[in-house]
């Protein structure tokens, strides 16, 4: 009897302890023991009012994302100094305002780029005309210069073009925070290394008060297939981190373009 009983408890601390190395192995959490990766932000200051505004609450934004030092976060407002080298120590380089302006800033992050680097921009950060003289700029960018906006600011409904890690937990319809909306030409849809993520609906058109968009292919968000780098035509403004979806846009495209790093997926880490 005692021999029974002996096994019995045997048996129940092994089949405990099983279960806790089973429980242990399917634990749906991922707790990271040090900081994941190194993302740089980017902005200037030297800005109409509205995108100053934009980049400042993008700052924060990002600080927020950073609660519990889940990753390094470097802010810098001026790109002197930041060479290839330095560059290629982050996983993601976020410009919120605007891009470098000297060759020797652009062409290092050309070489960051080139070579596996990631980047997430936003609104006027990409914005290019005939007066930029950065033709590997619009290369990246897809290939289209800006061609019109609507005037004022106001909100609108964006339809999402692709099932993508980017937009697989947003509606297929929904309204976004006013912004100033670029459209581009040619429509970076036209390039096919594009993929279009979303676009601001037809059912918006005539889109504008003062400066009226009354028809034409409106992409958004979308990323360039031969790079790392995503863009989000948001970013104009006081009123661009007040919307649930929005930031929700905004957070899976930053963990999209980090979890593509050469380096592996740090989330998997």
């Amino acid at each position: 009897m005692k021999n029974s009983i002996t096994l019995l408890i045997i048996s129940l601390i092994s089949f405990t302890g099983l279960q806790a190395q089973t429980s242990q192995e399917i634990y749906p959490a991922n707790y990271a023991k040090e900081p994941r990766f190194k993302a740089l932000v980017y902005y200037t200051r030297h800005a109409e009012t509205a995108h100053v505004e934009f980049a400042l609450q993008g700052i924060e934004f990002f600080r927020r994302l950073n609660y519990g030092k889940g990753f390094f976060l470097d802010t810098i407002s001026d790109f002197t100094g930041y060479t290839y080298e330095k560059l290629k120590e982050y996983d993601i380089v976020v410009m919120l305002n605007g891009h470098p302006a000297e060759s020797a800033e652009r062409e290092a992050f050309e070489k960051y780029m080139e070579n596996g680097g990631g980047w997430m921009g936003f609104h006027a950060a990409a914005y290019n005309d005939k007066n930029t003289g950065w033709p590997w700029f619009v290369k990246f960018l897809g290939g289209g210069v800006f061609y019109c906006n609507n005037w004022p600011p106001q909100p609108v409904l964006v339809k999402v073009d692709a099932i993508h890690d980017v937009t697989k937990s947003l509606p297929a319809e929904f309204i976004v925070p006013e912004s100033e909306w670029y459209q581009w030409k040619p429509s970076p849809r036209a390039n096919k290394d594009v993929e279009v993520l979303v676009s601001i609906s037809e059912k918006n058109y005539p889109l504008g008060i003062k400066d009226v968009v009354n028809f034409g292919d409106f992409p958004i968000v979308w990323t360039n297939k031969n790079y790392r780098m995503i863009y989000l035509n948001m970013g104009h403004g006081d009123d661009e981190f007040t919307d649930a979806a929005q930031k929700l846009l905004f957070i899976n495209a930053f963990r999209w373009v980090i979890s593509r790093s050469p380096k592996g997926n740090p989330f998997e880490k």
